[in-house]
């Protein structure tokens, strides 16, 4: 059986969806953070979302390769 071959051709679509999906997620943790007594919770987000922000800077530098990588025809 012959493998699917690489579609890349919504990579950067994909990616910038995963983008803002974290972003929000971010908004909404800073919400709770912001309404919560609970200092474990407010912990909690809060390492969740410096996660985030580690997540966002690596989706950013592959959109970049990506768009790069599109505009430059998926040549090697």
């Amino acid at each position: 059986m012959k493998p699917k071959p690489d579609d890349r051709s919504d990579n950067v679509e994909r990616i910038q969806e995963n983008i803002n999906h974290t972003i929000e997620n971010i908004r909404k943790a800073d919400d709770m953070i912001e309404k919560t007594s609970d200092d474990t919770m407010r912990k909690n987000l809060i390492e969740k979302n410096d996660n985030r922000e580690d997540a966002l800077k690596g989706m950013r530098s592959e959109i970049r390769d990506e768009a790069n990588a599109r505009k430059n025809g998926y040549q090697s």
